[in-house]
């Protein structure tokens, strides 16, 4: 039997006064825990004890598995748990059900970090009935059911996760209902089922819908064998999925759709992805019965199936939709793939008129299948997107700011090279701006001028004087143009296009 919290702070000297509890694999749960040297043994002594504020600091080694039931923090002093740095290792499942290596359940404000759990009968890491739980920087591999499993978790926050190998389903699970969930910033890679899953699942009870997710920065590949998708929404509303990096993926890439959920998944922003399909795989975004009002904007969509396409959209689900800006494999379907079609015929339904045909990977990338950065500053993608994202997309899946150039690029990165100094970054630094073949640099100082090809070559060099300066140059088409500084540090680059 557990003591009550009263009794346990009158058992643990200066337990009301201390914010930080040490568990070690040396340590002793009759210890005070203060310190390194008088650690406690097990994560779950600390979990019986630990109060809002206090933060549950564990020591490199192996340690049962733990749940935390009893304590909430609070939104300014939350309960952490931590791994003091790597090598902190689940290797048993907690106590509580023998399922899942740790559980956290019907408390509110608490963080669990940086913990690898592995191999566990059902979960690596599972919150339920809880509120504001923060799950991050774990690493949970070859569990059988889930890497990370949520039911009822109001406003969780699950970010910088690897989910790798589940051997039945699915890397992260999102499920029953519950809103406000953040997903971001994840590897979700080689799970037998979806890598990233949500469902409502109206029959455990409530409204049977998730509200309000967002879903960013996450990198997802070689899920699906036995079925599912990248990233799969079932009763799933109102979220914004975007800079997500889905590739060799065999299933679906991104589903918007209702089976078990409470409602269709309707108004969803799926936003600047990179999807490229396995040759095994089904379609790139898939649009179920009745899923009206979503938006696609910004997208990669390549499959490399022989006959799958990049989109394909129930017809009872064309309503409201709106899908533009993107590069797709042209065979797209407007009634759940019964018509496949070419991408002119589909922009004669009112779809995608600013997108284009997808280019060879090698022309789109610097390394297809790996690293899915542009090829180049002509990459077909670069500049091509358009600014609609702008109050949901800030940056790319790297952080970096968009747009760079005069328009949002396409897919999940932004090329760091810029065609132009946008007009709202004017007088922040050295400008250059190409009108013709001739380059108009003002700069602050002395220094000197370098222009590339866009493989990086050198074409051309002359040494700036500072002020406003139009130089004739000797390329055309696009190019790099960089400003050195005197001593040799490069102050700028941007990318721009020359024209005769």
């Amino acid at each position: 039997m557990k003591p009550t919290a009263a009794l346990a702070c009158l058992l643990v000297p200066g337990m009301l006064h201390a914010g930080t509890w040490h568990v070690s694999t040396t340590g002793n749960d009759a210890a005070s825990g203060l310190s390194l040297a008088t650690a406690w043994a097990t994560p779950q002594h600390a979990s019986d004890l630990a109060m809002a504020g206090d933060t549950v600091l564990v020591h490199p080694g192996n340690y049962p598995g733990f749940a935390a039931m009893d304590h909430s923090g609070t939104t300014s002093a939350p309960i952490v748990f931590r791994a003091s740095g790597p090598g902190v290792h689940i290797t048993s499942p907690c106590s509580y059900n023998g399922l899942d290596g740790i559980n956290v359940e019907g408390v509110e404000w608490v963080v669990i970090e940086g913990f690898t759990v592995n191999d566990m009968p059902r979960t690596g890491i599972r919150t339920a009935l809880s509120d504001h739980i923060t799950i991050r920087h774990n690493h949970c591999a070859n569990n059988y059911k889930w890497g990370i499993l949520t039911g009822f978790a109001e406003h969780v926050v699950i970010e910088h996760n690897v989910c790798i190998g589940s051997v039945d389903e699915h890397g992260i699970y999102v499920s029953n209902s519950a809103d406000d969930p953040i997903i971001r910033f994840n590897t979700c890679a080689d799970n037998h089922g979806n890598g990233i899953h949500m469902n409502g699942d109206e029959s455990m009870g409530g409204d049977g819908v998730i509200g309000n997710a967002r879903i960013y920065g996450n990198t997802i590949h070689g899920n699906g064998v036995g079925g599912g998708s990248g990233i799969n929404c079932d009763g799933v509303v109102d979220a914004v999925i975007h800079n997500n990096l889905l590739y060799d993926n065999h299933a679906s890439g991104i589903s918007l759709y209702r089976i078990d959920g409470g409602a269709p998944s309707t108004g969803n922003k799926v936003y600047n992805n990179t999807v490229v399909n396995a040759a095994d795989g089904r379609w790139c975004l898939n649009i179920g019965e009745g899923c009206t009002g979503n938006q696609a904007l910004n997208n990669i969509l390549i499959n490399l199936h022989p006959w799958r396409g990049s989109i394909v959209v129930a017809a009872n689900a064309l309503s409201g939709f709106v899908s533009d800006h993107n590069i797709v494999t042209p065979r797209l379907s407007p009634d759940g793939d019964a018509t496949v079609l070419d991408l002119d015929d589909w922009q004669t339904l009112g779809f995608d008129a600013g997108s284009m045909v997808a280019a060879p990977l090698a022309q789109l990338f610097v390394q297809p299948g790996s690293d899915h950065h542009a090829a180049s500053p002509a990459a077909p993608q670069v500049d091509a997107g358009t600014s609609a994202v702008s109050t949901v997309v800030l940056d790319d899946l790297d952080g970096t700011p968009r747009p760079q150039g005069l328009a949002f690029d396409i897919g999940c990165h932004e090329a760091p090279f810029a065609t132009a100094v946008p007009e709202s970054r004017a007088g922040k630094g050295p400008s250059l701006r190409a009108e013709g073949r001739v380059l108009v640099v003002e700069a602050t100082g002395a220094g000197r001028l370098e222009l590339r090809d866009p493989a990086g070559r050198l074409v051309f060099t002359t040494e700036l004087t500072g002020d406003i300066q139009r130089i004739a140059t000797p390329i055309t088409g696009p190019g790099l143009a960089c400003l050195y500084d005197t001593a040799g540090e490069r102050t700028a680059v941007r990318r721009l296009l020359f024209l005769d």
